[in-house]
């Protein structure tokens, strides 16, 4: 389950910035280093990257360094140098935090030569103890308003990924820099494009890279609390954009509940078949037999969701789905989702998929090992289940005792 609202205001806020080699990152990095802003941000680099924050920079803006790694600046900000493993870093950050000695408003994390950000998510779904201390908190890309056509127009060879189509779909905000090099009519040409890659990512002009902190901090792209919020307007892009030939973005709306179980196996295949080809998806979910949202993020393979806020008296139910990637079938999707719908036809289709009919002797697997019972009911429910669930089979044991399956498995429930 993800963490508590209350349990992750207290959590870091980590953004992830990835931009092309000229997009000005080097110039936001070293504005967020030396600016006089009043928050306590930490820039981790990657020190591989082509770019690199200004060596003669650093050390006239720099306090003593303590650490080889970590260079606290003058405005109170820390600048790191990614030199190993990722965890290994903000591990020291998080000990520096939990001594007191550090208190920090953010975390920047610097992916240059990176176009897919999955490695540096994953880092904050999975490991506990950096969970325990940062959350990601949104994917930034800076672009360069005056060269990014060439970029997205570059012919690669075949198997080869563009990377600026890829920095542009994972973004949850793209700064458009450079603007005063380009004319208003361009600006709009270009802002189509991108938003033909990527519909869902608010797009900010800026020059010199100036922009506020505050505008790629904190800005809870990954807040499932967030997500439960878009707008069904914003997400209704059909026909407004030029789509680029193989990155796109594409939203779902479905009225009505969808069945727990199918769309678990649904999602599963998706991202086991597409999971490579599907940068970002997120969506909020009506789910049968549950009175709260079920809301979701997944980055590549890597999903998380659980159940959230209640529906609201009179609240439509709905669907609401937003997938992000290359070579999207919109059909296919649409397609699937449909067959996770609950209908009755559903149901019936479901139970003649089982095994055991009703009033057929069983035996179950039970604390107390193999008990044998009779099948009195299919897909049950009772107001103990969790969120969603419908289990395969109710049973009355001999004993009298009601129980139910969880699952149509025979390590579970077979034929006495």
């Amino acid at each position: 389950m993800a963490a508590s609202a209350e349990d992750n205001e207290n959590l870091v806020p980590v953004t992830v910035l990835t931009g092309f080699l000229g997009s000005g990152k080097t110039t936001l990095l070293n504005h967020i280093l030396t600016a006089t802003h009043g928050k306590k941000i930490a820039v981790i680099e990657n020190e591989f990257g082509d770019v690199g924050i200004d060596d003669e920079l650093l050390q006239k803006n720099s306090k003593v360094q303590a650490d080889e790694e970590i260079i606290e600046m003058m405005n109170g900000c820390i600048c790191c140098t990614v030199r190993q493993d990722l965890i290994t870093v903000l591990s020291k950050l998080a000990k520096r935090v939990a001594s007191g000695k550090l208190k920090l408003d953010g975390i920047v994390i610097e992916t240059t030569g990176l176009a897919d950000p999955a490695p540096v998510a994953q880092t904050f779904f999975v490991d506990d103890a950096v969970k325990a201390f940062a959350r990601l908190d949104g994917i930034v890309t800076l672009i360069d308003a005056k060269h990014i056509e060439l970029h997205l127009d570059e012919e690669k060879p075949e198997g080869v990924e563009n990377e600026a189509v890829e920095q542009v779909a994972f973004a949850d905000r793209l700064l458009l820099n450079k603007i005063d090099l380009v004319s208003e009519a361009d600006l709009f040409r270009i802002e189509s494009r991108l938003k033909g890659i990527n519909a869902f990512a608010p797009i900010l002009r800026t020059e010199k890279a100036q922009v506020s902190v505050d505008s790629v901090l904190n800005i809870k792209a990954f807040d499932l609390k967030k997500t439960l919020d878009m707008d069904p307007e914003f997400l209704n892009t059909d026909g407004e954009h030029e789509h680029d030939n193989s990155v796109s973005s594409i939203s779902i709306i479905q009225p009505g509940n969808v069945d727990l179980e199918l769309v678990q196996k649904w999602v599963g295949q998706l991202l086991q078949e597409k999971g490579a080809q599907i940068y970002r998806m997120k969506g909020v979910l009506s789910i049968s037999n549950a009175d709260e949202k079920f809301v979701y993020q997944a980055v590549h393979m890597l999903f998380r969701g659980n159940f959230d806020e209640k529906w609201e008296a009179g609240e439509p139910r709905e669907s609401k789905l937003v997938f992000i990637g290359k070579n999207l079938d919109e059909k296919e999707l649409r397609d699937g989702f449909n067959a996770c719908i609950d209908t009755p036809e559903v149901l019936e289709k479901r139970i003649k998929t089982l095994r055991f009919a009703m009033g057929t002797k069983v035996e179950c697997k039970t604390g107390g090992g193999w008990v044998k019972g009779e099948v009195v009911a299919h897909m049950y429910r009772d107001e103990f289940m969790p969120p969603g669930m419908v289990a395969p089979y109710q049973v009355k044991l001999d004993s009298g005792e009601l129980i139910w399956a969880p699952e149509d498995v025979n390590n579970l429930i077979r034929k006495a």
